[in-house]
């Protein structure tokens, strides 16, 4: 091998290593294999392949280890795992919720915070859509007196269902595996039924291109009725959804009155989001000690 082919090769191993090292997901408190299984996924997402000496080299585990975690995201169809490491399936995949909870803790926490201070004092009604923002903002809201939650997440319905002080609405309908939505004909009647002060939509991508978008073409429908149905809508997503697009529209920015999400979203997207008529409101996440 020749001196340039060498140095080339050194240059995108230490490119990757780079990348990964500093992913902003390997610097949240949650555990290390989701942590690091997250990481893996966005570097094969960003990268389309990743080898697994650099993963190796960049987590500092032993190769039997990535190995693992390779098996267990290829079982999951979030990536193919290859001789020498991993490549994408999709670069759009979808991390599952048991993972998603972990990414982007801190942030999400203080969004859904925020996005909780929104809704007005007194009796009120409003829908929560499915993702973890939105289940923690159904937490930040739990202890509301006369509070109406109308609901299609599996995961928001069984941490306040039994909260005596709300009246929670679950809808019908099919459960999407990755997310814990109630989605289709069902869940859609029921929020045809009702009609909210405001509804709490968690979006995988938000941005001038795109609007409010989400993975799966169902879940879009389902939500796109939750959001007509509401007079307000609020969008909660943190910082790595904003100027990003992904496969189904769910609402035009014109029909979203707020966003909230974290100060490393890309100032200049936001800007143009406010343009808008889009009221974006950003929370300070303190930097990982």
């Amino acid at each position: 091998m020749n001196d340039q082919k060498r140095a080339v090769q050194l240059s995108e191993r230490e490119s990757v290593t780079h990348f990964l090292e500093s992913a902003p997901i390997l610097r949240t408190g949650s555990s290390k294999r989701s942590s690091r299984k997250i990481a893996i996924i966005t570097a094969v997402r960003e990268r389309r392949s990743v080898g697994l000496d650099d993963l190796v080299r960049a987590f500092g585990v032993s190769a039997a280890t990535i190995r693992r975690d390779l098996a267990d995201l290829e079982d999951q169809g979030l990536l193919a795992r290859t001789h020498g490491g991993a490549r994408t399936l999709s670069p759009a995949s979808e991390v599952p919720v048991g993972l998603r909870d972990s990414q982007y803790r801190d942030a999400k926490l203080l969004i859904a915070r925020c996005a909780a201070t929104l809704l007005p004092e007194g009796p009120c009604a409003v829908a929560i859509g499915g993702g973890t923002t939105a289940a923690g903002v159904a937490r930040a809201l739990m202890f509301r007196a006369d509070l109406t939650v109308v609901t299609n997440s599996v995961t928001t319905a069984s941490e306040i269902g039994g909260r005596p002080n709300l009246t929670v609405v679950v809808t019908g309908g099919v459960v999407r595996g990755h997310s814990l939505e109630l989605v289709g004909a069902l869940a859609e009647s029921t929020f045809n039924a009702v009609t909210v002060g405001t509804a709490i939509l968690g979006m995988d991508g938000v941005s001038v291109a795109g609007g409010a978008t989400t993975h799966d073409g169902t879940e879009a429908r389902t939500n796109s009725v939750m959001a007509r149905r509401a007079h307000r809508v609020v969008v909660v997503a943190d910082s790595s959804k904003i100027g990003r697009v992904t496969t189904a529209r769910v609402a035009d920015l014109g029909d979203v009155d707020d966003l909230v999400t974290d100060d490393a979203a890309d100032p200049d997207e936001l800007d143009r989001i406010r343009r808008h008529g889009v009221r974006v409101h950003t929370v300070s996440v303190p930097p990982p000690r």
